[in-house]
């Protein structure tokens, strides 16, 4: 079990303020994002049915809870790891022109996660797609995009200043960009999740470019599905990825958070190469990639935006069941309930 107690953890907001707060923080956010990206609010799935192809991978290895269907022959259905490759879908069955997009919460169950104060069994985040141009697929256009998220982020962490003034707005003025191989150069000798955290504590606020294809010294920076961001298109800098995650600076637990995974979707010549770069050629067969073969699909750039983790952050909680409610192992309960961490 793996759980930080923060040394003389006490909550800003008991158990009952924390409910009203988490509604402003998500009421605010998605009306915000919606606005800002131009994003009109849609009905998602919690299953979908296996060997289609739609379901997200993450990173290949996680398996998805599933159930057969008694009225369909007992054919399998699974609950969604994220709606990545739904949403484009959708995109193009909606007919939304490029510019503009959809958002939707989704709802999730990951059974593999390892549960800590920041993951669980349950995973509530907005997942947005936006129609683009062949024009928009660059990193400047990628970076303008989340130059945008961020500014909604900003003005989420002022509202909720404004209501609990004690909790005064920590997040810096600007977000940095940096490419994993950049972070790699400047921290040879470090892990991965050692680099991002000496950086997110550096800047406060991150975005790390190129997450997916094998860095210089032939590792990965973190696992990606070969067929929804797009990671090996070269960009004018001569890295390649034009995907990334938004990470900030959490002071209550002293680590970086993730807030965002998201990223310019592949196109047939991205998917064709990064199937062939993960051995998994099979999958031209699935209905997705038939589809985006074959020209059925917009070109778009989404991610998805965790509320919970949000939530977590503004309001200076230690633990994600302080904000949601999901299912933790005993000792984890007792150890919380001992050290002022109240799980839902």
């Amino acid at each position: 079990m793996k759980l930080t107690i923060p040394d003389g953890y006490k909550p800003y907001l008991n158990p009952v303020q924390t409910e009203k707060a988490i509604k402003l923080v998500k009421d605010f956010f998605q009306t915000n994002l919606s606005a800002e990206l131009k994003l009109r609010r849609v009905t998602a799935p919690l299953f979908v049915m296996r060997g289609t192809g739609i379901n997200d991978d993450l990173n290949g290895t996680e398996r998805a809870v599933n159930f057969p269907i008694k009225e369909m022959n007992d054919q399998v259905a699974e609950v969604v790891h994220s709606l990545a490759k739904w949403k484009r879908m959708t995109l193009g069955k909606l007919n939304i022109q490029p510019g503009y997009g959809i958002y939707t919460d989704m709802n999730a169950i990951r059974a593999d996660e390892e549960l800590t104060n920041i993951h669980s069994l349950y995973v509530d985040q907005w997942d947005w797609e936006i129609s683009i141009t062949k024009n928009d697929r660059t990193l400047n256009f990628l970076k303008s995009v989340v130059e945008r998220i961020y500014g909604v982020l900003k003005r989420t962490e002022f509202q909720i200043f404004e209501e609990y003034p004690e909790m005064a707005p920590q997040l810096p003025e600007n977000i940095t960009f940096i490419h994993s191989e950049e972070l790699l150069a400047e921290y040879p000798a470090l892990s991965p999740f050692e680099r991002e955290t000496e950086a997110a504590k550096k800047y406060g606020a991150i975005f790390v470019i190129g997450i997916g294809g094998k860095l210089a010294n032939g590792e990965k920076h973190d696992g990606r599905a070969p067929d929804y961001d797009d990671w090996t298109t070269e960009t004018q800098n001569g890295f390649s990825g034009l995907n990334g995650d938004i990470l900030i600076w959490n002071p209550v637990l002293e680590r970086v958070f993730e807030i965002s995974s998201m990223g310019i979707r592949v196109d047939k010549t991205a998917l064709l190469k990064q199937l062939e770069l993960e051995n998994a050629g099979e999958r031209k067969e699935l209905l997705f990639h038939k589809m985006l073969l074959n020209d059925q699909l917009p070109l778009s750039i989404g991610g998805g935006i965790g509320q919970s983790r949000l939530c977590m952050y503004f309001l200076r909680k230690a633990h994600i069941g302080e904000v949601q409610a999901s299912i933790w192992p005993d000792e984890m309960i007792k150890q919380c309930e001992e050290n002022n961490i109240f799980l839902m």
